[in-house]
């Protein structure tokens, strides 16, 4: 009767077991986000409607860019603590360049993108060709970056194009009143998307347009490769150095991308050096509560965003249930701390102990 009962288990279950237990990290992560952000809406005055999830979404958008943008390095096994400080570097920049006429916009838009993957590339020539690990690299090159920020914005200020301001930071249909596309947003068939937020499908594109294929390329592959056994890597004839630059340089690349929205979003640029620093504690806690190992060869961008997804919704309900001011960066050093502890609890899991000690 068991083996009966054995056969006749639909083959959906079944996969769906070996899902979680082969992601238990992302699912827990998921089933976080629902709890918190699920209080948060009913708790909340105007919860579940258009203008909360908007707002949301703004504020979700560049810690996940952020998130994304640790997670390729330390899948390599290593860290990058600049993607703070190369956020703001763009966003300082941002503020210069991202005026005037159309296509003053949109080379603005392409020297903030180029900027911040020039940068991370940098970090990856200096960790490939100086040798150097990635931690004490990326250490330094984050305090050129700041600098070079204060350069540029020695006070925050700036103004960007408005309409894009606008554009960017609120539903479909906003954005193609801006900009005059499907009937200024009143295409019957552009209705039943109208009111999704600018700033999720942008996220959305950019798991799908840039990191997903990314990641089944054979640099991307390579990668995962690294993480896992760099030894056995090389030994297979794997381009690891290439894989090393394009991670370094994919860091930076999404790090400018929500720098670059960050001004958007603000309207103006601002080299503030505590929000650089915070960005980046907070990139790596995502990493680890979406369920990539700090070991490397394990997880992805796409759990990272779930892990900035929790990180948000818990600072929503610090403001929803009027949690001191005061008491709010103990609870949010307590919850990062229990993060990375989670991530370190793995490491009891290795058989080999000599994996403890990389």
């Amino acid at each position: 009767m068991a083996d009966a009962a054995v056969t006749t288990r639909p083959a959906g279950s079944g996969n769906a077991l070996l899902w979680l237990r082969q992601n238990a990290g992302l699912a827990g992560a998921i089933a976080l986000f629902v709890l918190f952000y699920g209080i948060y809406n009913l708790y909340h005055p105007r919860g579940f409607s258009q203008q909360v999830l908007i707002q949301n979404a703004n504020e979700v958008f560049t810690i996940a860019l952020i998130a994304m943008a640790q997670t390729v390095p330390v899948l390599t096994g290593g860290l990058d603590l600049s993607v703070g400080a190369v956020m703001t570097l763009v966003n300082c920049l941002a503020s210069h360049l991202v005026a005037g006429s159309p296509l003053e916009i949109a080379a603005g838009i392409v020297a903030c993108l180029a900027a911040g993957t020039a940068f991370g590339l940098l970090n990856g020539c200096i960790v490939v060709y100086g040798r150097i690990q990635p931690i004490i690299a990326t250490l330094a090159t984050g305090a050129v970056a700041i600098g070079l920020a204060l350069f540029l914005r020695p006070k925050p200020g700036g103004k960007l194009d408005a309409d894009l301001s606008w554009a960017m930071t609120n539903a479909l249909s906003d954005f193609a009143e801006t900009y005059g596309l499907f009937d200024g947003g009143q295409a019957v068939g552009f209705q039943p998307v109208a009111w999704i937020p600018v700033p999720l499908v942008l996220l959305a594109v950019m798991v799908l347009c840039v990191w997903l294929p990314f990641s089944r390329t054979l640099t991307g592959r390579t990668v995962y490769a690294i993480g896992s056994a760099e030894g056995a890597a090389y030994m297979s004839g794997l381009p690891i150095a290439r894989a090393k630059l394009a991670a370094f340089a994919m860091a930076g690349f999404f790090a400018a991308v929500g720098g670059l929205f960050l001004a958007i979003q603000t309207s103006s640029g601002n080299a503030d050096i505590p929000q650089a620093g915070a960005y980046t504690l907070n990139s790596i806690a995502a990493v680890v509560i979406g369920g990539t190992s700090l070991l490397g060869g394990s997880g992805g961008a796409v759990a990272s965003v779930v892990g900035a997804l929790v990180l948000r919704a818990i600072s929503f309900n610090f403001r929803i249930f009027d949690i001191a001011p005061l008491m709010q960066p103990l609870v949010e050093g307590l919850v990062l701390l229990a993060a990375v502890s989670l991530g370190a609890l793995r490491t009891l899991r290795t058989r080999n102990r000599l994996e403890l000690f990389r």
